[in-house]
């Protein structure tokens, strides 16, 4: 799937499609407002991408303190609450470099 493909499906489709990778499911659902079945992903996804996702997740949430912990596992700055748009862009730009 290509990044364009990824984005029209998270504007027009209402389920994920099937061949995408946790990482891109969970920013799917994400986008989706499926907090929790995002969540539950996320928290099976190792490394960096898992606790970059886990971090925007949780800024969602408003927790901005358990936000800033998994941004700092993952190598990433903290985030506010008004660059939640921009940094879902961000992670799921990495998903496809």
């Amino acid at each position: 799937m290509t990044l364009e493909a990824f984005l029209k499906s998270v504007e027009n489709d209402d389920t994920a499609p099937e061949s995408l990778s946790p990482e891109l499911k969970a920013l799917w659902l994400t986008k989706a407002e499926q907090w929790e079945a995002a969540h539950d992903i996320a928290q099976d996804i190792p490394g960096k991408m898992g606790s970059w996702i886990h971090g925007l997740l949780h800024a969602i949430e408003g927790d901005l303190g358990n936000s800033s912990y998994w941004f700092q596992l993952a190598g990433e700055p903290s985030i506010t609450m008004d660059a939640i748009d921009h940094e879902w862009e961000r992670i799921v730009k990495a998903n496809f470099a």
